[in-house]
């Protein structure tokens, strides 16, 4: 292997592809909402607890776990929350990752598009949980040290937290943490086969940080402060004897779900490749159009295991449902598209001698005859014209894929362990039936038309999720598919929607990773914390749960959220304030994910995190994890963007943000009235910058409806993938086949390089002109970046498109667009960035500063300085 140039200090990086994993900060990946607290009597504490009989935390241990990518189960009460509508959430293949390095700080992982929907709960009335008294009457149950905040699943903007609830609660900044409650983790948690031990009072569960009372085995609750008993369980002769219970020693751990709930429960191994897959296929594409999808069909079919169910329907004006018992011909029933499909027709279709759903092992030869028999559209109709019955053909699917129902078979319902999927393969709007909107928008009555098709849609896409089938909307081609109507089908099902170009490779790479992922159902996920900690908005793939466990619990305040499906790479973005000014010395989190995992066995995973609170600001600033508290704004900010003009207005916001935390954080400027931004944070402007001119909210993205489909995507998608769409990652080749990473400012534009600019949906390969003319080097580092590029976005969901063009092509301004503009200012502030400009000769300089394409967009310090505020170092 070739040995890597030296990285310049500070700022860049060596990478070769095929080595280890590097990352700039630990492999953490985003998750889950954290629980508003909800005002009820103050529980009475118990008596203090001897030192001697305490057990005290151990040391965080990650051993092996369960891989969760799934999720469902029960919950408990519910603050009120306002749920705006969000995006539906993608998932990467739950494989793991042929690369050993990653997109960003983790491998991203496609989130896919997801709606997402913003939860931000009413203050609950005040209620005293115990987390200061509990300080102050026991004596710390940490006497060794334990790693705060730290779990895979879990990413908090700061692993601290300011005790002052003014200095604490300034929106600008903001706290919060991402909680990816499906996330694969390596080491994984430990796996726990029996009940966990959960407060009487709360809910919550006992974890590392809980009081032990080794001779009894009683255990305090760090959330209420209740005490609990444990059965004898926690009964030990020592404290060390206690760190064998995994709960008592890692926080994140798996607990199975056995006994009386499934007391015949056996893991059915095969269940994730034996769920349905149905294909939807619009049938009114032209010539073009249809060779590039029978080849991604094709394809597919091919990359499907043996055992995956598949079934094929088509959409036109009628719907047709293709009969794998014929060998030799491809044959299809057909149901008028027009309404809904009747019972007797659906009857007719499920009692039929036809086989709708047959496994590929059985059936690929079949599937790939039916693909070669389709034609293309021959009427002279324009695409947006064209009579397409999409509602019914889902319709249909959810039919075949449910089989003999209540209505057909004496109450019998079949329910799919796990979750079927329905995946649509789109070239233009549903006009025809249910669901269908007028061929044009010049309709008299259209607006009214598209508000009853939108309902439509999203009572379908519930209906599809109540029967544990998640539905998947591909489009491809020129033909604008009405992305309002369509986009609530595939949000309220748990799927995802994706544009493209063409039904060329990206399709097909979507097709094939849209099958693969691993979905879990019955999700729920519930939030606890310290009373001193108020959740104030919850935006991601779910909605709010109402369930009452008062029974159970008889001051269970945990927030709780409805998963719509449990997914791999799914996000949830949960802000916080503090309640009041806090006393004690740690604030408690505990996160918990029931859901019912890919081999049908119930899961609940709890995470517990506890983090200290500091009183000086600095501290707490020198504590702020710059990458995710810009995901955390970018996801609250997009939250308001459902238009192109709330997308500018929402860049004002942007400016107004880093005005506000100069102001509140900011250091004063000697001998003026101006303040300089933070320096503990200085990456932050940078990660605005890149957010405020980039395709979520700026103008280098052509079409609204792609612009919506982004912001869609971003606000479900996972840390990794929402860091990659908000501020890019830029590679430069070098030779002997390594990359160095550097920020991504248009002065890495030098003509003898070629650079890699990984943008989360669209990965971007340019060639300098100097080394293009070389055609071996050329080639070489084409190949080489092409490869570091498929490396990049292996598992990510949707798979992005890859572009490579040479400097001065006119393709080349999608990569210039996105890079920061450097070129204008002054050389010492260049080279602070680029310390490699300093061994550039004035011939070079020049010659580097004639490659940038000029716009007129400021720099990165022009900006902050026009916001009157001045650039913190090293910007």
């Amino acid at each position: 292997m070739a040995t890597p140039p030296q990285a310049s200090p500070g700022y860049s990086r060596t990478i070769t592809p095929q080595m280890d994993s590097l990352s700039s900060k630990p492999d953490q990946s985003a998750m889950s909402p954290a629980p508003p607290t909800i005002s009820s009597g103050a529980p009475r504490f118990p008596p203090p607890i001897s030192q001697q009989d305490q057990i005290p935390s151990p040391s965080i241990k990650l051993p092996t776990m369960l891989s969760p990518a799934n999720g469902v189960k029960t919950g408990s009460s519910v603050p009120h929350m306002s749920t705006p509508p969000g995006p539906p959430v993608f998932a990467s293949p739950v494989r793991p990752a042929a690369v050993p390095f990653r997109t960003s700080p983790a491998t991203p992982q496609p989130v896919a598009f997801s709606s997402a929907s913003a939860l931000p709960t009413s203050s609950p009335p005040y209620f005293s949980n115990g987390s200061v008294e509990l300080q102050q009457q026991l004596p710390s149950a940490i006497e060794e040290p334990v790693p705060d905040g730290k779990s895979p699943c879990v990413l908090f903007s700061a692993h601290k937290v300011l005790k002052h609830k003014k200095q604490a609660n300034v929106p600008s900044l903001g706290f919060g943490v991402l909680v990816s409650p499906g996330r694969d983790t390596s080491p994984g948690p430990q796996v726990i086969q029996r009940d966990p031990h959960r407060c009487h009072d709360c809910g919550a569960y006992s974890n590392l940080y809980s009081n032990i009372l080794i001779g009894s085995g009683q255990w305090q609750c760090v959330i209420c402060g209740n005490l609990n008993g444990s059965e004898g369980e926690y009964i030990a002769l020592s404290k060390e004897e206690l760190r064998n219970f995994p709960e008592l020693s890692s926080p994140l751990v798996d607990f199975i779900q056995t006994g009386n709930k499934r007391p015949s429960f056996v893991p059915v191994t095969d269940s994730r490749t034996s769920a349905p897959v149905v294909l939807v296929i619009d049938e009114c594409l032209d010539e073009q159009h249809l060779q590039y999808l029978q080849s991604s069909l094709h394809a597919f079919v091919d990359s499907l295991p043996p055992t995956t169910r598949i079934g094929i329907i088509l959409y036109g004006r009628a719907v047709s449902v293709y009969d794998f018992s014929e060998e030799s011909i491809a044959s299809a029933e057909v149901i008028p598209g027009g309404a809904s499909p009747t019972q007797e027709a659906l009857k007719a279709l499920i009692y039929g001698t036809g086989i709708s759903l047959s496994p590929m092992h059985a059936s690929k030869e079949v599937a790939h005859l039916i693909f070669s028999s389709l034609r293309p559209y021959k009427l002279n109709v324009p695409e947006a014209s064209r009579d397409r019955c999409l509602g019914t053909a889902v319709e249909v699917a959810l039919a075949i894929i449910q089989g003999p129902s209540a209505d057909f078979s004496r109450g019998v319902v079949k329910r799919p362990g796990v979750n079927s999927r329905i995946i649509v393969c789109a070239g233009g709007p549903n006009t025809y039936g249910p669901g269908s909107v007028p061929h044009s928008y010049t309709h008299p009555n259209y607006p009214h038309k598209e508000k009853t098709a939108i309902k439509w849609m999203e009572h379908l896409g519930r209906e599809a999720h109540q029967q544990n089938t998640v539905i998947d909307i591909l489009c491809a081609g020129t033909c604008p598919v009405r992305v309002p109507v369509l986009q609530p089908l595939a949000k309220a099902s748990g799927g995802a929607f994706v544009l493209h170009d063409d039904f060329g490779e990206a399709f097909g790479m979507n097709l094939q990773r849209a099958s693969a992922r691993v979905a879990g159902s019955h999700g729920l996920l519930e939030i606890r914390c310290s009373d001193d900690i108020l959740v104030t908005q919850v935006v991601g793939p779910g909605e709010e749960a109402h369930i009452e466990n008062h029974e159970t619990f008889k001051n269970d305040l945990s927030l709780c959220i409805q998963m719509l499906s449990v997914e791999e790479t799914q996000c949830f973005s949960i802000s916080m304030e503090n309640r009041h000014d806090i006393k004690s010395d740690f604030v408690f989190f505990q996160f918990a994910i029931q859901y019912s995992n890919v081999y049908q066995a119930d899961i609940t995973r709890v995470i517990t995190i506890r983090l200290p609170t500091v009183d000086s600001v600095p501290e707490y600033l020198q504590s702020v994890e710059d990458e995710v508290a810009a995901v955390l704004i970018a996801k609250r900010t997009l939250l308001g963007a459902k238009s192109h003009s709330d997308a500018i207005d929402m860049r004002t916001t942007i400016d107004e943000r880093v005005k506000d935390i100069a102001l509140k954080f900011g250091s004063q400027v000697p001998k003026s009235k101006l303040r300089r931004f933070p320096k503990e944070i200085s990456l932050l402007p940078e990660f605005l910058f890149h957010l405020r001119r980039g395709p979520l909210l700026g103008n280098i993205v052509g079409h609204e409806d792609e612009r919506s489909v982004l912001r869609n995507l971003f606000l479900n998608a996972s840390f990794d993938l929402s860091l990659r769409m908000v501020a890019p990652r830029c590679l430069m080749h070098r030779e002997g086949g390594t990359f160095e990473e550097l920020p991504a400012y248009d002065l890495v534009m030098q003509s003898d390089t070629a650079v890699v600019l990984d943008h989360g949906t669209d990965v971007f390969i340019w060639l300098g002109a100097e080394l293009a003319a070389d055609e071996g080097r050329s080639a070489a580092a084409v190949a080489a970046c092409k490869t570091l590029a498929e490396e990049l976005t292996e598992l990510r969901f949707p798979a992005p498109r890859i572009l490579a063009f040479k400097e001065g092509s006119s393709q080349a301004r999608y990569f210039v667009s996105r890079l920061i503009p450097a070129h204008k200012d002054p050389p010492y502030e260049q080279e602070a960035r680029f310390p490699q400009l300093r061994t550039l000769t004035t011939e070079q300089r020049t010659k580097l500063k004639s490659s940038f394409i000029h716009f007129d967009d400021p720099s990165i310090c022009e900006w902050i300085r026009s916001l009157k505020v001045v650039p913190p170092e090293p910007i």
